[in-house]
């Protein structure tokens, strides 16, 4: 499915994500590709897997090759909704050499949510697994998909799926896949062209799915990845879930570029992120930006163990600051700051350790290389906003032809700048700009983001109780609920199918372990 022509001044190229695959598994195919979680179990069933690229193309071509044979047809949508384990990239890629588009789905994200994005793509089939700590993932999928008349099929893995889920654990046991069916129709034109990936942004007019071609996919990895300076083979550990146009930008691309190693970190665990970087001997690792201080000053970023990068995953501009100060210098410091799921940018920090400044105009990869790649075009509009264009920044809405109609969608100006909505102001040099604050009527909490007025839109339907959002030092916000009976709003809210996040700002600070609201 192609949206529209590349803008003329992106580099032509038709390689896809999986044509990338394919070249890494051409040079390194015995060697170490993808690392589970050492504490997968105690999350999501299944024992921790190591996989090399050969057993991961297997497992590739075996998903791609179920998919075809349930008669799902080409540019199909294909919800995905995994946590951080190897399934969510095997998927990923089986997803794209089935010749289909993966719709990424927040983990946190429950009924409610998952109707209303996957409502809206006409989505076909949903692939999760059958439980992520006490929620059981694989019967939710199934009540999403009876609300949903496209969808087909719910895949899942994992033990004691419930009726109706396809299983896919046994795909693993294939020595040799299937041969995969012939498309039911050809793609034309350039494939890197093609719709790769659908994410979704919350913007104040409501839930957005914002599609992306492998050109804009790669462009975001490529800009992460050359101001890293990592080199082939490396080895990653990454804390940022694929679900993200971010978590796909810093995991699967400079991944797949490399030809290196993947370790995947879910969720975040002190004893277990330690144990991963002295078993693997990381080269760099990937990290929310409201980590890093306390991580380092806690002894876990320090210099051995092989470690020559820290990535750091802005979802909050404005609180880029709030790391001030880095004094590894034998580390590499990277601010990777991201603008919901439009467009990031990465900058290595200097020999002072402060985060570098945002400057107006082009950025390229390297900062500051003579012949560096152009990776984004930054402007303050009219409205005080940042505004950006480039490479990596989609041009189209999606669903086709939703542009003439009400529903929220992705929309640039006829030049391709989308306004991001983060205010700034200039700096003192009037060179540079400071993000100030984020979009307005958008909450922030942890990378999820929430309108602020369906909040309480939503919590109204609990009856009396209020809600707010308050500002925290590590997750943007932090929402308190406050109600006679936090009990009664927690059940009202579940059973609406409501994000976890907005169901526990409501929690008795009675409870055990709780806190006064």
């Amino acid at each position: 499915m192609i949206l529209g022509e590349a803008p003329q001044n992106i580099p032509a190229t038709a390689a896809t994500v999986d044509a990338v695959f394919r070249r890494a598994l051409a040079r390194r195919s015995s060697a170490l590709a993808l690392i589970d979680p050492p504490n997968r179990e105690n999350f999501t069933d299944g024992t921790p897997r190591r996989l090399t690229y050969a057993e991961a193309d297997r497992m590739i071509t075996a998903i791609a090759g179920r998919l075809r044979r349930m008669g799902l047809q080409t540019d199909a949508i294909i919800g995905i909704q995994l946590p951080n384990i190897v399934e969510s990239v095997l998927v990923l890629l089986g997803v794209l050499r089935a010749g289909m588009i993966p719709a990424m789905l927040p983990l946190l994200w429950r009924r409610a949510d998952a109707i209303t994005a996957l409502s809206r793509v006409g989505a076909k089939t949903l692939i999760t697994c059958a439980r992520v700590g006490g929620v059981e993932h694989g019967d939710l999928a199934l009540h999403i998909a009876a609300e949903i008349f496209p969808i087909r099929y719910v895949c899942a893995f994992g033990r004691n799926l419930p009726d109706g889920a396809v299983p896919l654990d046994e795909l693993y046991a294939a020595e040799k896949p299937d041969p995969i069916p012939p498309f039911e129709r050809e793609r034309g034109g350039n494939p890197a062209a093609h719709v790769a990936i659908i994410t979704w942004d919350v913007t104040p007019e409501g839930l957005v799915p914002v599609a992306r071609s492998h050109v804009e996919l790669l462009a975001g990895g490529i800009s992460v990845l050359l101001e890293s300076r990592l080199e082939h083979d490396a080895v990653v550990l990454s804390s940022i879930a694929t679900s993200s146009f971010a978590g796909l930008a810093l995991n699967v691309v400079p991944w797949l570029l490399l030809g290196g190693t993947l370790a995947l970190h879910h969720p975040f665990d002190a004893d277990a992120f330690a144990a991963q970087r002295k078993e693997h001997r990381c080269d760099a690792v990937i990290l929310p930006g409201t980590m890093i201080a306390q991580l380092a000053q806690a002894g876990l970023l320090g210099e051995g163990d092989g470690l020559r990068a820290v990535l750091a995953l802005w979802r909050s501009p404005e609180r880029l600051h709030a790391c001030a100060g880095w004094r590894e210098r034998s580390i590499a410091l990277i601010d990777v700051p991201v603008f919901g799921e439009a467009g990031l940018f990465a900058a290595r920090r200097g020999n002072t350790g402060k985060p570098a400044p945002i400057g107006f105009g082009t950025i390229t990869a390297p900062r500051g290389a003579p012949n560096g790649v152009l990776t984004l075009e930054v402007s303050r509009t009219p409205a005080g906003t940042v505004g950006i264009r480039g490479p990596m920044v989609p041009r189209y809405s999606f669903p086709p032809g939703v542009e003439r109609s009400d529903v929220p969608h992705f929309k640039t100006n006829g030049g391709g700048l989308f306004d991001t909505g983060y205010t700034c102001r200039l700096d003192r040099d009037g060179r540079t700009m400071v993000v100030t604050g984020p979009p307005a009527g958008i909450v922030s909490v942890g990378g999820y983001r929430f309108v602020e007025r369906e909040l309480q839109d939503q919590v109204a339907w609990a009856g009396n109780a209020t809600l707010a959002a308050l500002p925290d030092a590590l997750s943007g916000h932090r929402l308190a609920g406050s109600a006679a009976s936090p009990a009664t709003v927690r059940d009202v809210l579940a059973g609406l199918g409501l994000n976890p996040l907005v169901i526990s700002a409501f929690r008795d600070h009675r409870e055990p372990g709780a806190t006064q609201r």
